[in-house]
């Protein structure tokens, strides 16, 4: 029997069933589509992470109080809860690495914002938002554009002027200042009992890794620590000189901790690489698990194939035994099952590969902000196991139907 016989004989089968073969494709479409979704969601969820971490800039080094064994938590997420405070010397002292280009000290505090209450043109306008303390490096490490004016000025950390840079949010809710105006530069802003002028206003950016940049007011480091009354840093935020030179730095980093710190070794130094691919292992791992999980339903449209060519093989009995009567062998009957088979996982990949598809289209419709798209396997393994599921399953009724006599099928005994 060719194979364009094989082809139109199964095809004549499925259409003779609509019924039985409308379900068989539902079941393979519903577990394929289950695959590419859940895999798209995981992917999604992977690349948002690489996106946001690689957002924060690029060969960065951070330097978090406590260390990460012992802290149990993320260490020096309250400050004052670690061993000992890392100073704005410690950050300072960083600098003698070779191995490291910049370093921005950084504190983030909360505080009601007001604007000049003297100017009355402008009313009383106030809100809670986070307050950054940190260098004029915090802009090169991190990327940040402005939308207006300047950053904060270089020079002495230790010592400050009263100047802040605000974020787009701040600047339109504070001031009324929309796109392309220029309200809010040289306004002054109050930051609980201390005034700032503002010099400049960062570019839109949005929220990264659950800090929203649009709705921050960044201020000197020094101004930050008299306005929380507090020395000790969040963290320290270090750039590298290459990709090449991070562990040069992170090793750089310790040493000169350890040795300003009494020989204690109370901090915890992470890379954004090391960061990058723990978050890589564990988001893959589980968009893999997922996805199998989702392929059970495909195991489950494989019995369904079994069982309903099963009862086809009782009901085609006359047929087969014609076949057969006719010099069909058992090879070729079991191969006309096969096909049959694979034409229907073929059918129900189709029509699962597009629904998962619109379920990827619709999800990122909700969550624009995450990236959701299925990896390449997820494409190609979803109709690879539909047709050897299809296959596997349709062993036991191929093997059946080669198995009858006849005489005996002619006669429906």
């Amino acid at each position: 029997m060719r194979a364009t016989d094989l082809i139109a004989f199964a095809w004549n089968v499925l259409r003779g069933y609509g019924s039985r073969t409308l379900l068989i494709l539902l079941a393979m479409a519903i577990g394929v589509a289950a695959v590419v979704a859940v895999s798209a969601i995981g992917e999604g969820a992977r690349l948002y992470v690489v996106n946001q971490f690689g957002a924060l800039g690029t060969n960065l080094v951070i330097v978090l109080p406590g260390r990460s064994e012992t802290a149990g938590a993320m260490p020096g997420v309250l400050v004052g809860k670690t061993p000992r405070d890392v100073t704005l010397d410690d950050a300072l002292a960083l600098k003698r690495s070779h191995a490291i280009r910049r370093i921005a000290p950084l504190i983030i505090g909360a505080g009601d914002v007001h604007t000049n209450a003297g100017d009355v043109h402008s009313g009383t306008r106030h809100r809670e938002t986070p307050v950054l303390g940190t260098t004029a490096e915090f802009k090169d490490i991190r990327s940040v554009e402005l939308a207006q004016g300047r950053f904060l000025p270089e020079g002495d950390p230790r010592h400050s002027a009263p100047v802040c840079v605000i974020g787009t949010t701040v600047a339109a809710e504070l001031f009324g200042a929309g796109a392309g105006e220029m309200r809010a530069l040289g306004e002054w802003l109050r930051v609980g009992d201390r005034r700032f002028r503002v010099i400049g206003v960062l570019a839109k950016q949005g929220e990264s890794l659950g800090f929203n940049t649009d709705e921050v007011v960044i201020v000197p480091v020094a101004a930050a620590q008299a306005l929380f009354n507090t020395s000790a840093l969040f963290r320290i935020l270090a750039e590298a000189k290459s990709r090449e030179q991070i562990p040069a730095a992170k090793s750089d980093i310790e040493e000169i901790m350890r040795e300003r710190h009494e020989g204690e070794r109370d901090i915890t130094v992470i890379t954004q690489d090391a960061v990058l691919a723990t978050f890589d292992r564990i988001l893959t791992a589980l968009t893999l698990a997922v996805g199998g999980i989702a392929a059970i339903s495909l195991a489950v449209a494989g019995i369904l194939v079994m069982n309903v060519m099963l009862i086809s093989v009782t009901q085609r009995r006359a047929e087969i035994g014609l076949l057969k009567a006719l010099g069909a062998t058992g090879g070729m009957i079991r191969l006309a099952f096969f096909t049959e088979a694979i034409m229907l996982a073929l059918g129900g990949a189709g029509l699962g590969l597009a629904a998962g598809k619109l379920g990827e289209v619709l999800i990122g419709q909700v969550y624009p902000a995450i990236p959701f798209t299925a990896p390449l396997w997820a494409l190609f393994a979803a109709p690879a196991v539909a047709i050897a599921t299809s296959i596997l399953f349709s062993v036991a009724p191929a093997r059946q139907a080669a198995r009858l006599d006849p005489v005996r099928a002619l006669s429906k005994r």
